[in-house]
């Protein structure tokens, strides 16, 4: 297919696809040789729409970090709306159910990029069985230079993306969580801006982003995410002053 973005061609994908069941594998990464053969075995046997897996993080030097997403009886977002931040909002590791992207007319966003969060958070929400399987299946290759670690103008996209979820899921249920994943989403990015290839962007996204904790989260500093951060992190990701400073000096390090 022509070169036309990940959400496009994905969607593109989709409408050709005439399995019962449907996987993504992202270009670099691979999955181990019984993934599919043990995500359909659960989907299958416990009528599943979603069913999601650990993974692996594989580095450039080749070590390998297990993520696990914890193990969970079979069970929908409504009934456990915590799934929203504890499983990772990106398409693999998961086997989705044809039907459930087909009834729901689930379908990647193609302007912007993260555009597969929405997607996942939507079939979470609607997915009548999530379903778990406890080992490691898929394996996440991060490159030093790749877009998941270099940082550019486009990281302005992200507040786009959460304001998507956020309206997609709103309701008094996920409400909690839609807003623990916001805080850690907003976190993250605004961290990472050491890794911005113009540090002016960097600081120029720092402030959106802590514009829209502000107005979407006007408690965000109280946020049940930052109890999972260390001391000295929670002291630099709830001020925004201390973020640039932070950014800045280790992006001065390794320009």
């Amino acid at each position: 297919n022509k070169n036309q973005g990940i959400g496009k061609t994905r969607n593109f994908g989709i409408s050709k696809a005439t399995g019962d069941y449907i996987m993504f594998v992202d270009s670099d990464d691979y999955i181990a040789k019984n993934a599919c053969e043990l995500l359909l075995e659960k989907a299958l046997t416990d009528d599943c729409d979603l069913v999601v897996c650990d993974f692996y993080r594989e580095y450039d030097n080749g070590n390998l970090v297990e993520e696990r997403l914890g193990s969970f009886r079979d069970t929908t977002l409504k009934n456990n709306p915590s799934l929203l931040t504890r499983i990772n909002l990106s398409p693999w590791n998961k086997l989705y159910k044809k039907e459930l992207i087909d009834n729901n007319k689930l379908k990647f966003i193609e302007n912007l990029k993260y555009e597969d969060a929405p997607f996942v958070a939507n079939a979470l929400a609607q997915a009548n069985k999530i379903g778990k399987v406890d080992e490691c299946l898929n394996y996440y290759c991060i490159h030093g230079n790749s877009e998941t670690t270099v940082r550019d103008e486009k990281c302005f996209d992200i507040l786009k993306i959460i304001e998507i979820i956020r309206t997609d899921l709103k309701g008094k249920e996920y409400q909690e969580d839609l807003d623990k994943l916001t805080v850690r989403m907003i976190t993250n990015y605004t961290i990472q801006q050491r890794n911005q290839k113009d540090i002016q962007v960097g600081m120029k996204f720092i402030n959106q982003a802590f514009a829209f904790l502000e107005e979407n989260v006007p408690d965000y500093k109280s946020n049940k995410y930052y109890e999972s951060r260390g001391f000295l992190q929670r002291i630099i990701e709830k001020n925004k002053s201390l973020t640039k400073l932070y950014c800045k000096c280790v992006n001065r390090k390794y320009r």
